[in-house]
Parts: structure tokens; C-alpha cells; sequence
């Protein structure tokens, strides 16, 4: 394998079409402002560079990043690649991933909008992530220990399962298909709108109007904090450990709860049951 080591490149296309190729604490910088450094290589290993210009990483295959870092200069730097493995690497330019499949990203910091867009086959741990419309069309993805913060995420997303994650954002899930949550905390406003074959477990949920037009919605002793006006027009089985604002015309489906504030049964449609808990029996239908 060729080694590079301590240049810099900023030209044009610098290293197009490289192969089987080892790159070490290199910038991609300068006053030549050239775009698309790596385009159609493979098998390319990177370690500890510098990434401050535009298109890197397109129609790569079998590529390694390790403790580098892309700007915020550093735009849409991977797209139509396959297999790629990022680690302790710093991703902060727009747009940083799309459509590529078989990523895995570990130790990771991400502050990119349009992160992730159909991108099929991801992993990410140990990762730390900002963003705008993170991962919408996302296919089989597989998240632990993620710290996301940002608005729109996970829209339109198929087959994800994440655990011991944090997320802090809004319409969140929302048309979401075949997707499992555990041991999460989940934190916005009309979360999972839409959502299809979606299960939470052992999750906390907090922030008004969750869960609605919800199709095969399951929860599993889950949280409910500030929440109102939850589960309208839902098909939804749940088991919530904590009292309830309000609930809103649950379409079918039996919800168990200890306690609500407030039941909105006013729509001849809503056919859902609410159970409190501490009676077992209470038919809302």
C-alpha cells in the first residue's frame, strides 16, 4: 500500500482514482480551492488529516477515516461511497453523508444539516450529533449511545433500532417504518406523527402532542412527561408508567397509564381503551 505522509493538496481532484492508498497528517487546504480530492478511489486509509475543502469522499469504496477532522467548509464530503468506516473524527461540514450504504461511525462529532440521507446500512456509537433533517430516508440503521440534538429527524426512516440514546428535537420519526427505541430518552414537540410498526421500551418521553396518526404504535413501560393531547386517531398499545396531561381520541388499542388528567373522547371514530392502572378497568370506547 502507498503511503503519503505531511503534504498538502488543494488542488483539483488531488488524488482521483487513488488505490490501496495510506494517507497520514495531510491537509486538504490552499489557496487553489480545489474540490473532490478522492473521487472513484478505494480501499483508502486516512489518519489524522485536515479536510477544508469541498467533495472529498465521492464514489469511494472500502475507506477508513480515523482521527481527522472535516470544516465546516468541508460540504457534502460523503456521498455514493460503500463501506466506510469513520472514527474520532470531527464531520462538521453541511451535508457530510448521503446515499451511501454500509457506514459505520464510532466516537464521532457531527454538526452537519442533511446529515445522513438515504443512506442505507448505518451504524453509529458513541457519537455525539447536530442537525437539521438528520437521516430522513434512512434505511437499517443500528444506533447505541447516540447524543443527537436538532430539528426533523429520523423522518421517513425504515428499519432503525437505537438504544441508551438521547435525542433533543422536533417531528422527530415522523412516517417512520419498522423501528424500535430502548432505553432512550426522546425529548420534542409531535413526535412520531405518522409512524408505522414504531415500538418504544423502557424510554422517557417528554413534549406536547406525541404519537399521532400512528399506525401499529407499541410502548413498553415507558415515561410520559409533559405530554398532551397523546395518541390521537392511533392504533396504539401501551404500557406508561407515569400520569398522563391529556389523551386524545385513540383510534384502537388499549392504553395503560396510572393516571390522566384530562380524557378527549370526542370523535365517534376513537374506539381505544385507556386503563388506569391502579383500577384496571376503565373502557373509554
Amino acid at each position: 500500500m502507498n503511503v503519503i505522509e505531511h503534504q498538502q493538496f488543494d488542488e483539483e481532484r488531488a488524488l482521483y482514482g487513488s488505490q490501496a492508498v495510506t494517507v497520514r497528517h495531510c491537509a486538504f487546504d490552499g489557496p487553489a480551492d480545489g474540490e473532490s480530492a478522492f473521487k472513484e478511489s478505494a480501499d483508502i486509509l486516512v489518519e489524522n488529516c485536515f479536510f477544508n475543502l469541498r467533495y472529498p469522499f465521492w464514489h469511494d469504496h472500502n475507506l477508513t477515516i480515523r482521527d481527522s477532522e472535516m470544516t465546516q467548509l468541508c460540504r457534502a464530503a460523503l456521498w455514493y461511497s460503500t463501506h466506510i468506516t469513520i472514527t474520532n473524527t470531527k464531520m462538521h461540514g453541511i451535508k457530510a453523508l448521503r446515499e451511501c450504504s454500509d457506514v459505520n461511525i464510532t466516537g464521532c462529532d457531527i454538526i452537519s444539516p442533511e446529515f445522513g440521507w438515504s443512506t442505507k446500512g448505518i451504524q453509529m456509537q458513541n457519537c455525539t450529533a447536530e442537525s437539521e433533517y438528520f437521516l430522513m430516508r434512512g434505511e437499517d440503521i443500528r444506533f447505541s449511545h447516540v447524543n443527537f440534538r436538532g430539528k426533523y429527524s429520523f423522518q421517513y426512516i425504515q428499519n432503525g433500532t437505537f438504544d441508551h440514546c438521547t435525542f433533543d428535537t422536533k417531528d422527530a420519526f415522523w412516517h417512520a417504518k419498522n423501528v424500535t427505541v430502548k432505553n432512550s430518552v426522546i425529548k420534542g414537540e409531535y413526535l412520531a406523527w405518522y409512524a408505522d410498526g414504531l415500538t418504544l421500551q423502557n424510554c422517557k418521553i417528554i413534549g406536547t402532542q406525541p404519537f399521532c396518526y400512528c399506525k401499529n404504535l407499541t410502548l413498553i413501560d415507558c415515561e410520559m412527561v409533559d405530554t398532551d393531547l397523546c395518541f390521537e386517531k392511533s392504533d396504539v398499545n401501551a404500557t406508561i408508567t407515569t400520569p398522563v396531561i391529556s389523551i386524545k381520541n385513540p383510534r384502537s388499542g388499549t392504553i395503560v397509564v396510572p393516571a390522566v388528567d384530562e380524557l378527549i373522547m370526542d370523535d365517534k371514530q376513537a374506539k381505544g381503551k385507556v386503563v388506569l392502572q391502579a383500577e384496571k378497568k376503565t373502557d373509554c370506547a
